[in-house]
């Protein structure tokens, strides 16, 4: 076969069309993969050292606020979509498969009007622009929510769940051996903080607050502060590693190990984007939620919010994080039964294989 994939931005989308990279490969190692993404975005960084290759579109978002600066973006819409025609002729896919964000949205719309099959793979409990946009001429539509029926046809919908990285999912170090292979004393409850890959300033200025609290609470903490605040969250926990050391408390803007992350947590605080919800949901870590509210249509708080009303997570605003974060991570570090409870519920919601059961679909429709 022969697959395009389009769509990136963020780790979120990044993740998931990698998954089904792999999985096609896995599948048939012949298999031809294109990658299209949006040049100045991370894709053009993160495919190719993933050995793929990737061809970038000069596309960028609609400014909402200030609607004068769209005439660039409509002139880089148009451009866009006249490469993606000559990706078109010169690849000639099998299928094109769309997993968010600006590139995909040019892309896909011009397969779409060359007649060929069109696969969307939605992250979210509520869809993204681009997806709805796509949804109504796309072959087939795959979800990881129930009620998706609000957004997309039900005749093209199969519920997938989302594809996460292969080594979170095929990891089996022991709990504790994962502790001390991280560098972290192996007796002690770990607390991990994640803010993506360029950071969550509420969550970093929460933790200013709240990391000497849960370190008293005889926890030990890995706290990855994303590349925009490491150097300021670096001077303010050096005098405390120093007190601590670093077998109780690790600063770093980013966290190459994630297999050993999900191994060895005891309770980790992030954000709600959808990944990283699909790595909690097949893992059972207990999380504490604080969803972004800088995300088109609120969708981290509808993700938070579908774990939290099931008591598979702890779910605290952005608005309350600075004053609400220390007492929630503690208090479930102090309560193990409650734990075990959040874990077990979350696990009962997660989705395995969903790159596989993608990968069935698109030789479905490509052989349909």
């Amino acid at each position: 076969m022969k697959i395009l994939i389009s769509g990136g931005g963020t780790g979120g989308h990044i993740f998931p069309a990698l998954s089904i990279a792999n999985a096609l490969r896995r599948r048939d190692p012949e298999t031809e993969i294109l990658f299209v993404g949006a040049l100045g975005r991370m894709e053009m960084e993160r495919v190719p050292a993933a050995g793929y290759r990737i061809v970038g579109l000069p596309v960028a978002g609609f400014d909402r606020k200030r609607l004068w600066r769209n005439v660039k973006v409509l002139a880089k819409l148009w451009k866009s979509m006249r490469i993606a025609r000559k990706v078109l002729r010169e690849f000639k896919p099998d299928a094109c498969v769309g997993v968010g964000g600006y590139a995909s949205g040019p892309m896909l719309k011009e397969a779409q009007k060359k007649g060929i099959p069109t696969l969307l793979q939605e992250q979210n409990s509520y869809a993204g622009v681009t997806n709805k946009l796509l949804a109504k001429k796309a072959t087939a539509i795959c979800v990881a929510y129930d009620d998706m029926e609000r957004f997309f046809p039900a005749e093209t919908l199969i519920k997938t769940g989302n594809p996460v990285r292969h080594e979170i999912t095929s990891a089996d170090t022991p709990h504790v051996e994962a502790r001390k292979q991280l560098g972290f004393d192996a007796d002690r409850p770990l607390v991990v903080v994640v803010g993506g890959s360029l950071g969550a300033r509420t969550i970093n200025e929460a933790m200013v607050a709240a990391v000497k609290e849960i370190l008293q609470g005889d926890a030990s903490v890995l706290w990855q502060t994303g590349k925009l605040y490491d150097s300021e969250c670096q001077s303010f926990a050096a005098p405390l590693i120093e007190k601590w050391g670093p077998e109780r408390l690790q600063v770093m803007p980013f966290v190459s190990r994630m297999d050993l992350v999900y191994r060895g947590a005891d309770v980790m605080v992030s954000r709600a984007g959808a990944s990283t919800i699909s790595e909690i949901q097949l893992t059972g870590v207990p999380s504490v939620l604080v969803p972004s509210p800088n995300v088109a249509e609120d969708h981290q708080r509808k993700n938070a919010e579908a774990l939290a009303s099931r008591g598979a997570a702890v779910m605290i605003l952005d608005k309350d994080c600075r004053k609400d974060l220390a007492r929630a991570v503690v208090d479930l570090l102090k309560d193990e039964k409650r734990r075990q409870s959040i874990s077990e519920k979350v696990l009962a919601m997660a989705l395995p294989d969903a790159d596989e059961k993608i990968v069935d679909k698109l030789v479905e429709i490509t052989t349909a």
